[in-house]
C-alpha cells in the first residue's frame, strides 16, 4: 500500500491536540488590528474547535496527524 501524501496548506492551517481535536486560528485576525478593542484582540489569540462536519474533510486531508 503507497503512503498517502498530506495536504501542506492544510497542514499550515490546521493543527491536532493530544485528545484528537482539530484546532485553527480565527480568521481576520490581522484585518485592522489597531482599531479593535483589546478584548477582541485577545479573542483572536486563542484556537477554534473545527466544527463537525467539516472534520472528517480536514482529516482525510492529514492522514497522519
Amino acid at each position: 500500500m503507497p503512503k498517502i501524501k498530506t495536504h501542506k496548506a492544510t497542514q499550515r492551517r490546521f493543527r491536532v491536540t493530544g485528545g484528537g481535536k482539530i484546532m485553527h486560528s480565527k480568521i481576520g485576525k490581522s484585518h485592522f488590528r489597531r482599531r479593535k478593542p483589546p478584548r477582541v484582540k485577545r479573542q483572536y489569540s486563542s484556537d477554534v474547535v473545527v466544527d463537525p462536519t467539516n472534520r472528517r474533510r480536514i482529516s482525510r486531508l492529514l492522514p497522519y496527524a
